[in-house]
C-alpha cells in the first residue's frame, strides 16, 4: 500500500516500463525524472540489460544516480564525481552453467542458448542464432563449448516446445536457487543469473549505500524479473498497464502503459499533489 509523503528512493525498470515500444524515452519522461532528482530523491535504473549496454542505459535514464543492471548482478554508482564506480559484479561459473544446461536439456530437450560474457561496450551475445531474438545486431554465433569457456554475466535459454513461462517453471523445479537465479524478462528466453542475483539484491546494494530503508522505496516494473524488487520495496509497487499478469497481481497500483509514459505520469502526479 502506498505510504504518505514522498519516497526516499525511486527505481524503475526500463524496457517495457520506462522505454516505449519504439525504443525511445520521451522528453516528458526525462523532464519528470529531472524533477524527481531536483526534489532530492535518488533515481535508479533497474534493468536486465548487461553492462555491455551501459551507454544505452544511461541515455535512456539520464537522471539515474545508480544503475542496477544484469538483473541485479552489476551495480554502478554514477554519482561519484570521479566517474562511475562498480559496486557489484557477479558472475556465473562456466562449469555450473554447463551442468545446469545439461540437466535442463535432459528434461525438456535441446535448448537454444546464448550467453552474456563480456562487459565491454556493445559487446555481442554469443551462442545459438534464433530468429526471435530482437537484437540481432548485437549477436555473434558461437559453439556451446566457446560459450562455456569462461564465467558469464548471464545466460539465456529457450526451447520451441515450451512457452517461456512453462520453461521457467520446469527449470525452477530442476535448478535450486542456490545454484542459479532463474527469471524471464519478456524476450521469450529464460534468463539464468548467478545465485542470489535479482533486482532486489541489486537494489539492496544501492539502499545500503544511501542509508535508505526498503520501506521508503518506490518501484516500477512490467515483467516477472521485477517480482523480487516488488517484494522488497515498501513505499509502493507500481505496474504499468501492459505488465505481465504475475506482476500486476502483486502491484499496489497500476499506471498507464509504457507507450503512454505511465511512469512519468505517475511521478508527475506524485510531485504535484
Amino acid at each position: 500500500m502506498t505510504r504518505p509523503g514522498l519516497p526516499k528512493l525511486i527505481a524503475t525498470d526500463l524496457d517495457g516500463t520506462l522505454v516505449r515500444s519504439d525504443d525511445t524515452v520521451s522528453a516528458y519522461t526525462h523532464g519528470v525524472l529531472d524533477r524527481v532528482r531536483a526534489a532530492g530523491i535518488p533515481v535508479v535504473g533497474a534493468t536486465g540489460r548487461g553492462p555491455r549496454l551501459s551507454e544505452l542505459t544511461r541515455n535512456d535514464i539520464r537522471a539515474a544516480d545508480f544503475l542496477v543492471m544484469a538483473g541485479g548482478g552489476w551495480v554502478v554508482d554514477q554519482s561519484d564525481p570521479t566517474g562511475p564506480v562498480v559496486l557489484r559484479d557477479e558472475r556465473l561459473p562456466a562449469e555450473v552453467l554447463a551442468r545446469l544446461l545439461a540437466e535442463l536439456e535432459a528434461q525438456v530437450g535441446p535448448l537454444t542458448v546464448m550467453v552474456e560474457a563480456s562487459d565491454e561496450h556493445d559487446a555481442p551475445l554469443w551462442g545459438d542464432y534464433h530468429e526471435s531474438w530482437p537484437y540481432q545486431d548485437r549477436f555473434e554465433a558461437r559453439t556451446r563449448d566457446e560459450c562455456l569457456a569462461s564465467d558469464v554475466i548471464k545466460a539465456f535459454a529457450r526451447t520451441a516446445d515450451h512457452h517461456v513461462d512453462e520453461l521457467l517453471a520446469v527449470a525452477r523445479e530442476i535448478i535450486p536457487p542456490q545454484v542459479a537465479t532463474l527469471t524471464q524478462a519478456g524476450l521469450g528466453f529464460v534468463e539464468i543469473c548467478p545465485p542470489g542475483v535479482d533486482k532486489a539484491t541489486g537494489l539492496t546494494v544501492v539502499a545500503q549505500t544511501l542509508g535508505v530503508d526498503p520501506a521508503d522505496v518506490l518501484v516500477f516494473g512490467d515483467m516477472p524479473n521485477d517480482l523480487p524488487m516488488f517484494g522488497w520495496a515498501g513505499w509502493s509497487r507500481v505496474a504499468v498497464a501492459n505488465a505481465h499478469p504475475a506482476l500486476r497481481a502483486v502491484a499496489d497500483e497500476v499506471t498507464l502503459r509504457n507507450d503512454d509514459d505511465g511512469v512519468a505520469v505517475y511521478l508527475d502526479r506524485l510531485l504535484s499533489r
